[in-house]
């Protein structure tokens, strides 16, 4: 198989692993809260996700930087959504 189509099937995966978040980071725009969101979960994959970023540029594999380059920067703002409405939650229930 030719390394062109090799990197468009990982495009194509890329894009769908990583619009996969959007559905979730509007979600907690739209409704400003987080409180679903496991905080373990969402900074374990942000970790995660770095380390497959590294490895993409160690690597120099493209669609692999791309997609987990992307998939942080939408984890990451979801994770400081959650971090952000969480800690305006436990001000506002302490009456801080």
């Amino acid at each position: 198989m030719r390394q062109n189509t090799i990197d468009l099937i990982g495009y194509i995966a890329a894009t769908c692993t990583t619009l996969a978040f959007l559905p979730q980071l509007t979600r907690v725009l739209r409704l400003r809260s987080a409180k679903e969101i496991s905080l373990g979960m969402f900074s374990i994959f942000s970790a995660g996700t770095a380390m497959w970023l590294a490895y993409g540029l160690l690597a120099h594999s493209r669609p692999v930087i791309v997609a987990n380059l992307v998939t942080l920067l939408l984890s990451m703002s979801i994770l400081i959504l959650k971090l952000h409405y969480d800690h305006n939650a436990v001000k506002e229930i302490s009456g801080v």
